[in-house]
């Protein structure tokens, strides 16, 4: 990926957009060990924007009923990141308060509070899901080429992990963005 460009192009349409939205909300969704995280970290040092990763919003096991995880995007709980971060965005809240979820230890954590800069980021696949996509001033999406993107899990998640994601993870945002037409509705889309 050339992260010059990728990053040249997006603060090309920040410009564009800044006098017309306050907060700017900016989702960066796409697959996974495409860069979403990675880019997002970049962002923020460059313009000093908050960011919200969508992997803190994931549904805990008291919600994972087989019909909700059957439904595209529906391992990821949009409404309580749309109550807890979005709703309160537009409605211009100093402070953000929300409980991320820890995936490992499988439970919410400690309250975290936030207060949001003018330029928000919300990183993480899913992030353009339907119930969200209105908040959001602008949608990237990022892509990644199949044997790189097993080759940055295995890097990242270990080998050991590169089945689960073939199997489990992949799959699911596979149907997602086909379902949702993700992709082809983002602004601006990049190979990395």
């Amino acid at each position: 990926m050339d992260k010059g460009k990728v990053i040249h192009e997006v603060l090309e349409n920040l410009r564009t957009l800044s006098c017309k939205d306050v907060p700017m909300i900016i989702a960066l969704d796409g697959r996974c060990a495409s860069g979403k995280t990675d880019l997002a970290e970049k962002l923020q040092k460059m313009i000093n924007c908050t960011v919200f990763h969508m992997d803190d919003f994931f549904l805990r096991p008291k919600q994972r009923s087989k019909e909700r995880l059957n439904t595209p995007g529906g391992n990821v709980d949009y409404e309580r990141f749309r109550e807890e971060i979005l709703m309160p965005l537009k409605s211009g809240m100093q402070k953000i308060s929300y409980q991320p979820y820890d995936c490992h230890e499988q439970q919410l954590l400690q309250p975290v509070v936030v207060e949001p800069t003018q330029t928000v980021l919300v990183e993480g696949s899913y992030s353009c899901h339907p119930e969200l996509w209105d908040f959001y001033s602008l949608h990237i999406f990022l892509t990644v080429n199949p044997d790189e993107q097993l080759r940055r899990i295995a890097r990242r998640n270990g080998k050991d992990n590169i089945r689960q994601f073939q199997e489990q993870w992949i799959p699911l945002e596979e149907q997602y963005f086909m379902a949702y037409q993700v992709i082809e509705r983002c602004d601006i889309c990049f190979e990395t």
